[in-house]
């Protein structure tokens, strides 16, 4: 298909006349069936829903169609109006559009729907098994053709991937608010998901998969490295290399959790990652991502002793169960000096984990046949993982939970996960050991931008941009933040040869709101004088400094009581939409599951113009502080200095500290 034709059909959105059927495509990784969830009536509402988005002419033909779908997948996801075009982030003027702006965002919805970024792009998943950019293709046809047409002075309002319409705005206001799974409290479970998702009324849009700022696995790597050399560095004994012949053992590579091979790579470790479905283990392969696979534990177990005996730096997927892998190690008495798990268990019901002794395919099919069995296997097999870890643990291996829900399941399974005192958890999160008290309380977080341009050349330039405004911060940086000032030019400047792209030309590193906005302007001006070749969307992961309220992740490591609240990422989108974003998202559900995490988003385009300048200033410095202030307030050190040194910096700037009480007077008292 020719520019020309390509521009067509978007400016076409639903056709006037039916597209041919599509074939079920079984060379691509598919969603697993829902499972049937809906009454006769609520499937005939289900039904009516679907066929809202078409003329009355199609309603005889797509009826059937559409029924079968709900009645075969539990779900309506209009597969004869997937595009014909390949679907990848185009450079930005290829895109019919008449707002620049908004011609970025189809860049970026494009990338998340590409089939070497998204996990089912078939079924509009990009990540975790359930994290949608749409419900249905006939969302994602509208949406396109409303963003090609919209100006600067008009807002595309998106309700769970239904595009709401356009209204008219001004040029300083957003280009596109969404919203993501926002029901009301009490209808919070997983089943009301189900049910919602069935109905075609609402969807899980994850964190970056429907606010349209996924980047493929690179997103979490950079998170991940840090993650894993912290971990390295917190359990090596003095005068020890805490990186040379080290075992990491987790599981999970179909999504964000992919990252972590690679990461491993970079913090120079040996790692083994499981996963069973063998399409996910084989495309992080192709990609460079993974070093060698295995498949038979008898040939795994010499390969990990002959990596760890040499101090190899190499990366190994098992295609197999996480379970069998844990027991097997115990059983051999190898030592596993890292451990975590990246399942997705925030979905674990529904294909975000699999559990021992079924294969893929059985458990697919037994999720939707058998549930109450499927739901007791799951139970059983995070009860044998869990006992395999304790294991493990009591000869010295570190093991944290990566903010997957994983001790959360565990915990509702019955395993033996809780400490001795019956609240908390026998291991910690990585926010609560590592990520809040080293980065996040000082607003460090995951910075991240994409270059419209789909230049390589582009991207490079932009890496010497970051890593020389990150280096002259360095200069005079506090002691209290010169080690993660080191790990991340560390990170840029090797982030060419570690070939992180897939999909966009895009980035990722952790700053803080004076690294971000001097690494911003530092592209707009480039922009402007025409260094950079096109504009760059600015982006973070929602798993940040002050845009997610998750308690046993994000903020697993506010210990004030204000854990559960949610002020924090709602202020934050607020803040975000009229400080100059280009789009905003909130969500209810995340990396740790639906009700259990409200999170927000932003995209911002840089076009190299002083209103980009005015924008990136102002919406970045709050982004960041807006977390801080909130950290500060519950006590925690980091955050406080961090407060400090803000309010010094920008006179405009008066956060309310807190005072500490005295433990010794607290003791008094109880």
């Amino acid at each position: 298909m020719n520019i020309k034709d390509f521009q067509a059909a978007i400016l076409q959105g639903i056709p006037d006349e039916l597209p041919k059927t599509k074939a079920y495509d079984t060379n691509i990784s598919h969603a697993p069936i829902r499972k049937d969830i809906l009454t006769k009536e609520e499937k005939r509402l289900a039904l009516k829903n679907a066929l809202r988005y078409f003329p009355k002419k199609f309603h005889k033909t797509l009826a059937p169609e559409f029924s079968e779908e709900l009645k075969k997948y539990g779900r309506i996801y209009m597969y004869r109006f997937r595009p014909d075009y390949e679907m990848y982030a185009r450079p930005i003027n290829d895109y019919p559009h008449k707002s620049q702006q908004a011609a970025s965002i189809m860049l970026m919805i494009q990338n998340n729907l590409n089939p070497a970024v998204a996990q089912h792009p078939h079924e509009l998943i990009t990540y975790g098994g359930n994290g949608s950019v749409f419900m249905n293709w006939a969302q994602y046809l509208l949406t396109m053709q409303y963003l090609a047409t919209m100006t600067d002075q008009q807002t595309l309002t998106m309700y769970s991937g239904h595009p709401m319409g356009l209204f008219p705005s001004h040029k300083e206001a957003p280009r596109v608010v969404v919203t993501n799974g926002m029901v009301i409290p009490n209808y919070s479970k997983q089943d009301d998901w189900e049910r919602f998702n069935a109905l075609g009324v609402s969807q899980y849009g994850q964190m970056t998969a429907g606010s349209f700022m996924y980047i493929g696995p690179q997103g979490i790597v950079h998170g991940t490295t840090i993650t894993v050399m912290n971990a390295a560095r917190k359990t090596a004994k003095k005068g020890e290399d805490p990186f040379a012949g080290k075992l990491f053992v987790s599981s999970g590579l179909g999504g964000m959790s992919g990252a972590q091979p690679k990461a491993c790579d970079i913090a120079g470790i040996v790692s083994v990652v499981a996963e069973v479905n063998p399409k996910a283990a084989q495309k992080r392969h192709e990609q460079g991502w993974v070093d060698e696979i295995f498949s038979d534990l008898n040939q795994l177990i010499p390969r990990i002793r002959k990596a760890k005996a040499a101090k190899e730096v190499v990366s190994i997927a098992y295609e197999g169960n996480i379970v069998d892998l844990w027991e097997r190690l115990d059983e051999e008495d190898i030592l596993v000096n890292l451990g975590s798990d990246q399942t997705s268990l925030h979905n674990p019901w529904a294909g975000g984990y699999y559990p021992a002794g079924l294969s893929f395919e059985e458990a697919n099919n037994m999720m939707v046949e058998d549930p109450e069995t499927f739901k007791k296997k799951v139970r059983e097999s995070l009860r044998r993982q869990v006992a395999a870890i304790n294991n493990h643990t009591r000869r010295g291996t570190y093991f944290f939970d990566y903010g997957n829900a994983f001790l959360l399941e565990a915990s509702r399974a019955g395993a033996d996960i809780m400490a001795k005192n019956g609240i908390d958890f026998r291991y910690p999160s990585y926010v609560q050991d590592i990520m809040g008290p080293l980065f996040f309380d000082y607003g460090f977080g995951p910075f991240r931008w994409v270059c419209t341009s789909g230049k390589p050349e582009d991207l490079a330039l932009t890496d010497e941009i970051a890593a020389d405004v990150l280096e002259k911060i360095m200069q005079d940086a506090p002691e209290e933040i010169q080690s993660q000032m080191a790990d991340n030019i560390q990170w840029i400047k090797g982030a060419q040869q570690n070939k992180l792209v897939v999909g966009s030309q895009a980035r990722i590193l952790y700053a803080d709101a004076e690294g971000r906005i001097k690494i911003a302007s530092a592209f707009n001006q480039a922009i402007n004088n025409k260094r950079i070749s096109a504009p760059i969307v600015l982006g973070r992961d929602h798993h940040d400094v002050s845009g997610t309220d998750s308690p046993f992740r994000e903020t697993s490591n506010i210990y004030d009581g204000s854990k559960f609240t949610a002020d924090m990422a709602i202020q934050n989108v607020i803040g975000d939409a009229f400080r100059g974003a280009t789009w905003v998202s909130i969500h209810n559900g995340g990396g740790v599951g639906w009700g259990e995490v409200i999170n927000g988003g932003f995209g911002m385009v840089l076009d190299g113009s002083d209103e980009a300048q005015k924008r990136l200033q102002s919406m970045l410095y709050w982004d960041v502080n807006n977390g801080i202030s909130r950290r500060s307030w519950a006590r925690n050190n980091g955050a406080m200095f961090a407060a400090r040194r803000a309010m010094e910096q920008n006179p405009n700037l008066r956060i309310t500290l807190p005072n500490v009480a005295d433990d010794d007077l607290i003791d008094s008292i109880f």
